[in-house]
């Protein structure tokens, strides 16, 4: 392996540790990142270390108050504002995958894949003490699921990099939305319906419909539990 791929590979390892450490929240809004700091955490070089920051600075996962010459990185704090115009974009990306998963033939066995999926999230819900893991992953593995099956190359891409962003104000504030998956599940049942009706024009309403609503029930929730991050 040549010298370039070896920098790239380890680049990209770089990047994607990184970004599951910050959608985790493991580094958590607003953290100050140091290059050194992190290269001694993931046992890598400051090179490749540099080009992951300036990968999800490009992406929206880290900002920068630096100016000139002078870098200083940090964690992107979770706000209302980010949070609206984050769910908004993952609304309409999906919304085109589902419009294209109802026009499959093979949809019968997509749509009972969603069926089970909802139902376990309503029955996880249901319980005295619902696993908030459980219920995102679960909820996760919904989307991805029509998102999958109806979604081109393109399509892909632009989801695998906007969908994680959302997915840190999910994890984040997701026991104060515990509360309101009934009306989630709800909502995926209307998803569900359009696809396996086979009409494209509201398979995509109603999931940009789901998400929007999505973005107004955490805004709700950050409005009164307060932003994080934010300097």
């Amino acid at each position: 392996m040549s010298l370039v791929n070896t920098t790239v590979d380890l680049g990209t390892q770089a990047y994607e540790r990184l970004r599951e450490l910050i959608v985790h929240g493991r580094l958590a809004p607003g953290s100050r990142l140091i290059e050194t700091e992190i290269a001694d955490r993931l046992g890598l070089s400051r090179t490749p270390i540099r080009s992951a920051l300036q990968r999800l600075m490009q992406e929206g996962y880290i900002a920068d108050t630096g100016n000139g010459r002078q870098s200083r990185p940090y964690v992107s704090p979770l706000t209302k504002d980010d949070a609206l115009e984050l769910m908004f974009i993952v609304g309409e990306i999906e919304g085109l995958a589902a419009c294209r998963a109802a026009l499959l033939d093979t949809r019968p066995a997509l749509v009972t894949e969603l069926n089970a999926i909802n139902s376990e999230m309503l029955a996880e819900a249901s319980l005295r003490r619902p696993s908030r893991e459980r219920l995102f992953q679960l909820d996760n593995r919904f989307h991805s699921a029509y998102v999958q099956a109806g979604a081109g190359p393109r399509l892909l891409v632009l989801n695998d990099s906007i969908k994680p962003q959302a997915e840190r104000y999910i994890r984040l504030y997701v026991d104060a939305l515990i509360d309101q998956i009934a009306v989630s599940v709800e909502e995926h049942e209307k998803i569900v319906s359009a696809i396996a009706s086979g009409d494209p024009d509201q398979a995509q309403a109603t999931v940009r419909t789901n998400w929007r609503n999505a973005a107004e029930r955490l805004g709700g929730v950050i409005a009164r539990a307060g932003e994080l991050g934010s300097w």
